[in-house]
């Protein structure tokens, strides 16, 4: 079996980022159906203020984060497919084996791709919902999952660069002794 996947990861890493994605998968669905049901039977514009700089409204958004390439064309079932893979992918590199952070970091990414891939499979579009803005611009609304995924993004290029740090003081130590 010299094709098998090596696994390198530490079973706790794992397990916590698994957790970590049901938990940001089971939330995001969540906080879509309840804002779903509070602003989908509301006359257009749909909209309900929270604060002065946030409004719950409800958007389908059939490109991909932040709307980009919301009016191109191509099925819901193009961007499951790429979901999936890049899950895939994720799933692998966290099995690998990777530090604690970075581990909950994928799970952050993980979850958040599986959110919005079940919306893609349920509705044909992502669900967003959260709109932030301010004098009169609009940041483009998003939903929990693009907040795990843009969380775990981050978290995993703050891993990268204080990883290499690390490694290169360590580095750097040995051949001063």
């Amino acid at each position: 079996m010299k094709y098998a996947l090596k696994m390198g990861a530490n079973p706790r890493h794992v397990l916590s980022a698994l957790a970590l994605a049901a938990v940001l998968l089971v939330l995001d669905r969540l906080t879509k159906l309840m804002v779903m049901g509070a602003v989908l039977p509301l006359p257009p514009p749909r909209r309900i203020p929270v604060l002065p700089f946030l409004d719950l409204v409800a958007v389908a958004n059939r490109g991909v984060s932040f709307g980009l390439f919301n009016d191109h064309g191509l099925p819901a079932i193009v961007f499951v497919g790429i979901s999936l893979a890049v899950t895939v992918f994720l799933l692998i590199w966290l099995c690998r084996g990777v530090s604690l952070w970075a581990s909950l970091a994928l799970g952050l990414v993980i979850g958040g791709a599986l959110g919005n891939t079940l919306d893609r499979i349920l509705l044909g579009a992502v669900f967003d919902f959260l709109d932030f803005h301010i004098a009169g611009w609009h940041w483009p609304a998003f939903n929990l999952a693009d907040s795990g995924i843009v969380i775990g993004v981050a978290l995993l290029l703050l891993d990268g660069v204080f990883d290499k740090t690390h490694k290169n003081k360590k580095h750097a130590q040995k051949e001063s002794s």
